[in-house]
């Protein structure tokens, strides 16, 4: 059997490559997209070396499209769009249309078709999901108001882009520009009856094919989908479960393609948003996961193959034109619209520097726009270019704003005291405003217990530690649980427990005790080992899954280690003890020292 053959020599390069480059990426304090797209341009064809096949690239890229956008449908929440529709949806639409105005301008400018303009200037209007998510994630900005509006907003920018990659296609030929393939139904009225419906017409077919599919998934979809997922999770087969979720994901986009004509990208959306209804949605998220980013690092290096080197050195100036449209363009455009809405300056400034990037859909545009002829190729280049260097540029941004809002601050007060005539003005557009009381501020607490993650096992000891009057607070990253500690009037802190910042908010030298309910063995050590070197006398207890994950916790600093399984089976021993020895009398139920959690999640087994 050959050893050398082009798909597995394109997995393995990429992967390896990615890996690399990921991972020095993350040391520089970037985000590891940046690795990958860099990994992507190494094994390409602009580039002396290895160069991985480029017909399967594609191909793989695909499917990595395919689940990222089902991953982006499980995640769409409705309900966190709906809290602030009332500048979430009119901001985006505003700023689309302002950035891709400017876009269109540039490539105008250079020369291109009206088509291909276009399709520049949407790709660089969407910001990237993986970026801003990251950057609100560090800065602990996720629960808070501007958080809620940057993620709104790009719940907007998602569902445009989802719309764009309908009509595309569709209006791909106007003007006689592109050669996207005819839409077969109208093609078929022309033949039987010779009715030509035009543009307008093709257009209008295809939203009544989505429609008809939409309709289709929201009537028999959204009842059939989550009842197969529920049937296959009674099984107790996790390799099944894990094989439907992807099973659905990948079935629904093809089937999707195939029947009703719409892209790949839309079918596995809109998989993932009806299966987000579903209570087993967040462990399909977590079953289907490394399969997804797996194939999401095959799709950022496949898109990084696109990109030639070269464009930087013979194009400077229209990079640079593109970056100002990117960092520059958008960020003062969502500025001002969220200015214009009353919103706190300190919010103004943190969506502009969400916004000063471009991503995931930027590369599905452009990769669009290029098969159908629409965009050259060195609009893709450009693209890939704005996106690398704006992506490196964000954290920046987000500096240059934490430093621009004190003194932007101090200029509008010195403003308002140059002017009596407008302190009156002044203070009542103050009070029209809301309060900006979304600062994270180090906790009170001292003497208290810290409790990582609020989970299945969390939870359990979250209840016991308010039962008992346990001063505590929570870390958690879970947007969802911490509104649910937020309304039991638990203090949680956003964040993620593996950064010091977040443990030095927890006043970890002031605690007597940490609790980490988090299975992830890795990112508990690393949390183990901080704790012991901030705070050498507090108790710290972990959770472990094996005796290796056990010894290694214990080697970090953890005190007390539980291990599940073994826990379980000293529960069973116990109680078969009760009744086959006559130790205590056997009762039916649960004994009073079981604890149960307040909610029921739904069956896993580890």
């Amino acid at each position: 059997m050959p050893h050398d053959t082009p798909l597995i020599s394109t997995i393995v390069g990429g992967l390896v490559l990615a890996f690399i480059f990921g991972a020095f990426a993350h040391r520089l304090r970037m985000p590891p997209l940046v690795g990958y797209l860099i990994a992507g341009v190494l094994v390409g064809p602009h580039t002396p070396g290895y160069v991985a096949d480029q017909n399967l690239a594609p191909e793989l890229a695909e499917i990595g499209v395919i689940l990222l956008m089902f991953g982006v449908g499980l995640h769409f929440s409705l309900k966190d769009l709906l809290s602030v529709r009332g500048i979430a949806v009119p901001g985006a639409i505003v700023q689309i249309a302002f950035a891709t105005l400017l876009g269109w301008g540039l490539g105008a400018f250079m020369g291109w078709p009206t088509g291909g303009s276009l399709v520049f200037g949407l790709a660089l209007s969407v910001a990237s999901t993986v970026v801003l998510l990251k950057a609100l994630q560090e800065r602990r900005l996720v629960e808070t108001e501007r958080g809620r509006i940057a993620v709104g907003w790009l719940i907007v920018e998602d569902l445009a882009m989802v719309l764009a990659l309908v009509l595309i296609p569709a209006a791909a030929s106007i003007g006689g520009e592109g050669h996207a393939p005819v839409e077969p139904l109208s093609a078929g009225l022309n033949r039987l009856f010779g009715l030509d419906l035009g543009i307008g017409g093709m257009i209008a077919m295809t939203l009544v094919k989505v429609a008809l599919f939409v309709a289709l998934m929201l009537v028999f979809g959204r009842k059939l989908i989550p009842w197969t997922m529920h049937r296959i999770a009674h099984t107790g087969s996790r390799e099944l479960f894990r094989l439907g979720v992807l099973a659905i994901a990948l079935g629904v986009a093809f089937g999707a393609a195939k029947l009703f004509g719409v892209s790949l990208a839309l079918g596995a959306f809109f998989a993932g948003m009806v299966l987000a209804e579903s209570e087993l949605s967040h462990r399909a998220a977590q079953e289907s996961l490394p399969l997804r980013d797996a194939f999401a690092v095959l799709f950022f290096v496949s898109v990084g193959m696109l990109f030639d080197p070269n464009i930087l050195i013979d194009k400077p100036l229209p990079i640079l034109a593109t970056i100002f449209i990117i960092v520059i363009g958008k960020s003062v455009a969502a500025f001002l619209i969220v200015l214009a809405f009353k919103k706190p300056l300190g919010t103004a400034l943190t969506i502009s520097a969400s916004l000063g990037q471009i991503g995931e859909f930027s590369f599905i545009l452009a990769a669009l726009g290029v098969e159908l002829g629409l965009l050259p190729e060195e609009g893709r280049d450009l693209i890939l270019a704005g996106a690398i260097i704006s992506i490196i540029l964000n954290p920046l941004l987000f500096f240059l704003c934490d430093r621009m809002r004190p003194l932007l601050d101090g200029a509008k007060r010195e403003e308002v005291v140059a002017d009596p005539a407008a302190v009156a003005d002044a203070t009542a557009a103050q009070e029209e405003m809301p309060p900006e009381d979304d600062e994270v501020h180090p906790t009170a607490l001292s003497g208290h217990a810290i409790l990582v993650g609020y989970g299945r096992v969390g939870s359990i000891v979250g209840q016991n530690l308010k039962s008992s009057a346990t001063p505590f607070l929570v870390i958690e990253d879970s947007d969802k649980r911490i509104g649910e500690l937020k309304a039991q009037g638990i203090e949680t802190l956003s964040g993620n427990a593996v950064t010091r910042e977040t443990l030095d908010l927890a006043n970890l030298s002031g605690a007597r005790s940490i609790a980490i309910a988090i299975p992830n063995a890795f990112e508990a050590c690393r949390i183990a080992e901080q704790a012991r070197s901030v705070n050498p006398s507090i108790l710290i207890v972990a959770r472990a899954h094996s005796d290796a994950e056990v010894d290694e916790l214990k080697q970090y600093g953890a005190d007390t280690v539980i291990m599940g399984e073994r826990e379980i089976a000293l529960g069973m021993v116990d109680r078969l003890a009760q009744v086959h020895h006559e130790s205590v009398p056997y009762e039916d139920g649960h004994g009073p020292d079981t604890i149960m959690p307040t909610d029921d999640p739904p069956p896993e087994r580890e």
